[in-house]
């Protein structure tokens, strides 16, 4: 008899499961397929938004939207269109049951387990075909799985259910190759994008001050009487290019991870106070202030936003 046996909400991040279905049957089948559901939930992130993996007697389909994965165990007879269009229904009622705000801040596993309430509902009409023949239209589902079909995850991309699993890269329809190797920051903060903003506004400050002194530069080069002072608008330009690109360094390093990246944005600050001393002159002090206020409020906020850690072995 083919019919849906389970379902669960997971956030794609970092694996916690928000949401499932209380009514999972215990024989050895449905244990395996718990297994692959850890293992799915794991690697959400690297997956398309639309899959299907097949083990055996079960089928596993889940479709990835707004940083939430929709997750359900199926016969491998149950149709396609079935199980996709169950999918759909719990994406659409979860957006409008939760904001992004709450399933992004959550930190405990099964937050939102009274939508097990939905989950069970939805489930029996999807396991009646006279009730469900009734309420819902398939051919929107049909036309868009046969535009673009799920990917098929293979056991091998997946690795094996005893916990040894191989890294691996997808390629789907344009969506590249993305390795389970680079290192994931956690999600910015309000004051993070601040910090981003302030510093390209700094380095753009810099820029346009290095230009202007070319401009002043080639200037003075027409009179050989002021010689001397080249060589002291040289060192302003070097300066003034050495404060924009160490501002745009703070941005690569408050985007991006890298090695030693904590002390890679100390020194970067330090290089900032050095440009910003020397051009003492040509800045006054709320000029100075500001910019190294700046250079500082971006370091701290690189220093707080670091490297996720391990997904959690949840018990998905």
């Amino acid at each position: 008899m083919s019919m849906i046996l389970s379902a669960s909400v997971i956030r794609v991040r970092d694996g916690l499961p928000l949401s499932a279905s209380t009514d999972y049957e215990q024989g050895t089948g449905m244990q395996e397929c718990r297994k692959y559901f850890k293992m799915l939930s794991k690697k959400l992130a690297q997956l398309p938004d639309r899959c299907t993996l097949k083990t055996g007697h079960y089928n596993i389909n889940f479709i990835s939207s707004l940083g939430v994965s929709y997750m359900m165990l199926c016969t491998e007879n149950y149709p396609n269109v079935l199980a996709f269009s169950f999918l759909d229904e719990l994406q659409k009622e979860f957006i409008t049951t939760y904001n992004m705000m709450k399933t992004n801040t959550a930190v405990r596993p099964y937050c939102f387990i009274e939508f097990d309430n939905f989950i069970q509902r939805t489930k029996q009409r999807y396991n009646n075909p006279r009730s469900l023949s009734t309420k819902i239209s398939l051919s929107d589902m049909q036309t868009e799985i046969k535009l673009r079909p799920p990917y098929q995850i293979s056991m091998c991309e997946l690795g094996s259910a005893n916990g040894v699993t191989s890294a691996f890269s997808v390629d789907y329809k344009g969506a590249g190759k993305i390795s389970s190797a680079h290192q994931r920051l956690e999600p910015a903060t309000l004051s993070g994008i601040v910090a981003f903003i302030l510093s390209l506004l700094c380095g753009a400050l810099n820029l346009i001050r290095g230009f202007h002194a070319i401009e002043s530069l080639l200037q003075v080069t027409v009179l050989f009487l002021q010689f001397q002072s080249d060589g002291e608008d040289f060192n302003y330009i070097v300066a003034f290019f050495l404060g924009t690109a160490a501002c745009l360094y703070q941005c690569y390093l408050l985007v991006y991870y890298t090695g030693w990246r904590n002390v890679k944005s100390f020194l970067t600050f330090g290089l900032i106070c050095l440009c910003n001393m020397y051009l003492y002159e040509l800045r006054n002090l709320w000029q100075l202030f500001f910019h190294v206020t700046v250079g500082a409020f971006v370091t701290l906020q690189i220093w707080l936003r670091q490297a996720q850690g391990k997904a959690p072995d949840y018990d998905v």
